[in-house]
């Protein structure tokens, strides 16, 4: 798991509004471990799919394109950098991604 992790922090360290706000608020930790565990999940679901569409496939190349697939969902489901003067930042799109990516209990 630490290899998502490092790159849901460097996604949110790529947005230096977004990131200092999760830290001073003390949320990025938890942030940061909420969407590596749905960033893996989506990352794993996709495998999972492409291996069903394309049986005999190469596993190291499914699972890089998946992990491309499941990057660009995470990317996509962060808010934008703000500048500082426009209004406050929304998690909306980033819970809902982690939302239905986790793992079913």
């Amino acid at each position: 798991m630490p290899a998502y992790k490092t790159i849901v922090l460097e996604l949110l360290k790529d947005r230096p509004t977004l990131h200092e706000q999760l830290r001073l608020s003390g949320t990025l930790l938890s942030k940061v471990n909420q969407l590596a565990v749905a960033f893996r999940a989506c990352h794993l679901n996709r495998i999972r799919e492409m291996a069903a569409a394309r049986p005999g496939s190469d596993p190291a190349q499914l699972s890089s394109e998946a992990l491309e697939l499941a990057l660009q969902e995470l990317q996509d489901s962060l808010p934008p950098e703000l500048l500082p003067s426009e209004d406050t930042l929304s998690l909306d799109r980033a819970m809902t991604f982690v939302q239905q990516h986790m793992p079913a209990e």
